[in-house]
């Protein structure tokens, strides 16, 4: 598995023959020129997940690219876009998407909620080689390979991101979403979560516009 990452949650992972990008978003940079992509997968809604003034482009760009999203997000962009759901089991070439989650995590009570899909990329018998949440803290049921788990954000705190990695117990957790830290707070979130993940999890951080094999 290969995985470049372009800042905050946008990660593009080639998996079992396949390129698949996640949140394109307005923090992140880099992935405009992309082509020959397979699937491009948006967890939600939120601008710092899809930018609205880059995605088309990018769409237009990949014309053969399969464009998946949670419901609401897919609703919105139209017809070409599949609505993933919690539960769903795509196929694309040898590569298994499934679906989880479905709800973003809770900003605050008078904020309303929106759809968040969770993507587990693998094959049959490993479905979660790689796990992209989105902004949700949702456990699979099945062991992880690559956790892409949330450094920070405005709906959670640094001891929920640790529960979080603890619960899942991913062979490697890679930080994501953390284009709202300075980069000389970085360490602070880094620090917490390499040193008080679980034992055996790999903690490894990919720069934006770096990429490295797992």
């Amino acid at each position: 598995m290969r995985i470049a990452h372009f800042g905050h949650s946008c990660l593009l992972v080639e998996l079992h023959g396949k390129k698949v990008l996640f949140d394109p978003g307005t923090f992140s940079h880099g992935f405009e020129g992309l082509t020959g992509l397979d699937a491009i997968a948006i967890t939600h809604q939120h601008p710092d997940h899809i930018d609205p003034n880059r995605i088309e482009a990018l769409v237009d760009a990949n014309p053969g690219a399969r464009l998946l999203a949670d419901p609401q997000t897919a609703q919105q962009r139209g017809d070409r876009w599949e609505a993933v759901h919690a539960g769903n089991v795509l196929t694309l070439g040898d590569l298994r998407i499934t679906g989880g989650g479905g709800r973003h995590a809770v900003i605050h009570p008078e904020i309303p909620v929106v759809d968040n899909t969770v993507f587990q990329l693998g094959t049959p018998d490993d479905p979660a080689q790689l796990v992209h949440p989105g902004d949700s803290l949702w456990v699979p049921p099945v062991p992880v390979g690559v956790l892409a788990v949330p450094a920070a954000a405005p709906w959670m705190k640094l001891s929920e991101a640790v529960d979080y990695l603890r619960a899942v117990a991913p062979r490697t957790a890679l930080p994501i979403h953390y284009g709202i830290i300075a980069p000389e707070a970085q360490g602070i979130y880094f620090g917490r979560l390499s040193e008080m993940g679980p034992a055996g999890t790999e903690f490894t951080v990919v720069e934006p516009e770096d990429q490295r094999e797992f």
